[in-house]
């Protein structure tokens, strides 16, 4: 169990300029998800909150809460490098299903967007989080 759990945090893009650029590319993308989408969780545009969609058809609370907490929550853990594998999981789930379902008959530049944000994720669940992160340097140390 510990094996997995450390190959879970353990991440090392190979050297210290490729950690720095990892990081930066972290805490920049999870910057923007919060800015764009988290703050909209927060607005209310014409007395309403915002409208999520649920083509999975999921009861609306649930539908919401992943929605808002992909938005929100893992924003700051993806910037922290803490549980970043995990954490990112709801947003490749959410931007995914953005792409494939939302937005299949839209127009590609509206289709960007999400198709942008899932391979960006996809990227960071690949590589892991780089050395400079709460997972690498004090989690994965104890196990």
């Amino acid at each position: 169990m510990n094996e997995i759990i450390r190959h879970l945090l353990y991440s090392d893009a190979g050297s210290a300029l490729n950690n720095y650029a990892l990081l930066a590319f972290r805490v920049l993308l999870a910057f923007e998800l919060f800015r764009v989408h988290g703050m909209k969780k927060f607005r209310l545009q014409n007395g309403q909150k915002e409208h999520v969609p649920n083509p999975l058809h999921l009861p609306d609370k649930l539908n919401g809460l992943v929605a808002t907490f992909a938005d929100t929550v893992v924003p700051f853990l993806m910037a922290l490098g803490l549980f970043t594998r995990l954490a990112i999981l709801p947003t490749i789930s959410v931007t995914a299903i953005g792409y494939f379902f939302v937005h299949r008959k839209d127009s590609p530049e509206v289709r960007d967007v999400p198709y942008m944000y899932t391979l960006s994720l996809l990227l960071l669940l690949i590589l892991g989080p780089g050395n400079y992160s709460i997972d690498v340097q004090f989690l994965y140390h104890l196990f």
